[in-house]
């Protein structure tokens, strides 16, 4: 039987909750926080255990702990860490991890992990994570950077949450947020491809109908996809679609890749015009609604509206 261990979870949002139920149906225990009651009290319906304050967390632990993070990237990521009067460093030692799963900058997480390891021993593990909404159902892919000792001490844990096939030791730290990065590069490429081929059969000449053609080329196409199965669902759903504006929303990870590109010399020419077309005044309006649309379906991300649904309209 695979080891299980003890892991304690901060940020109980989509992704996080998610994560949780996997690791308990792994045979894992969980310890978790959210400053969110509601999200504790789902976790708790999980069958995990919760604390209501972060510095509660890391003593409720065995040691040597595990712990991981799945709250928003940037300045969040440090006050839970090191700056936050409950400074989750204050209370870890040598032979503890710490997992990132957020989008943090790979820099960021190269810098983490020398602080981490140098103010309390501990081991800081970047784990880029893909999914959406889907991953907590078949599981999540899990791209890994930091010690590989520390991989490996939490490698069951990392498998019972993804899905098979989906998680790899990527390199040292910084590598699985990088890693992270270029696959949300290749994804804005695909969203706007996809929009943007959308956009031409909404006007063809032949009446063609795109969530048709969408639904027709995941079976056996070249390009059936995932992506393309949620293209057929976003355009399929009644009073949904039109009520999206050409808003894509994102960026962030894009504007990383496009400069990343540039400091190593690979030209990006496709990844470069589709963050741009994140912007304000997209080139292709329907393709930057489709954008939204499929970022909505994948991970339930925010979009902006039209106009505001009646009480019959439904946007799930």
């Amino acid at each position: 039987m695979a080891e299980t261990l003890t892991v304690g979870l901060i940020g109980l949002g989509r992704m996080g909750l998610g994560i949780a139920g996997r690791l308990i149906q792994g045979g894992h225990s969980v310890v978790a926080y959210d400053r969110d009651g509601n999200a504790r009290c789902a976790a708790a319906t999980a069958a995990a255990r919760t604390v209501d304050r972060v510095a509660d967390l890391a003593p409720s632990l065995p040691a040597p702990r595990v712990v991981w993070l799945m709250i928003p990237a940037g300045p969040a990521v440090d006050a839970v860490l090191f700056d936050g009067p409950d400074a989750l460093a204050a209370s870890l030692g040598a032979g503890d991890v710490v997992i990132d799963g957020g989008n943090s900058h790979h820099g960021d997480s190269r810098r983490r992990a020398e602080r981490l390891a140098s103010s309390c021993g501990a081991a800081y593990l970047d784990c880029g994570t893909s999914g959406g909404v889907e991953g907590a159902r078949i599981g999540y892919c899990l791209m890994v950077g930091g010690p590989a000792e520390a991989y490996r001490r939490v490698e069951p844990a990392l498998r019972s949450v993804a899905t098979p096939g989906g998680c790899a030791y990527v390199g040292p730290s910084g590598a699985g947020h990088f890693v992270k990065m270029v696959h949300n590069a290749i994804e804005y490429g695909l969203l706007q491809v996809i929009g943007e081929g959308m956009s031409m059969l909404d006007r063809s000449p032949y009446g063609t109908s795109p969530a048709q053609a969408a639904a027709l080329w995941t079976h056996g196409s070249v390009i059936r996809s995932w992506l393309m199965e949620l293209a057929a669902t976003a355009l399929s759903r009644p009073n949904h679609f039109d009520r999206i504006a050409p808003q894509a929303g994102g960026g962030q990870t894009g504007a990383w890749a496009v400069e990343a590109a540039a400091q190593l010399g690979v030209k990006t020419p496709a990844i470069a015009l589709s963050l741009a077309e994140r912007g304000e005044t997209p080139a292709n309006a329907y393709a930057a609604r489709m954008v939204a649309a499929l970022r909505y379906e994948f991970g339930r991300h925010a979009f902006e509206t039209v106009r505001e649904p009646s009480a019959q309209e439904d946007l799930a």
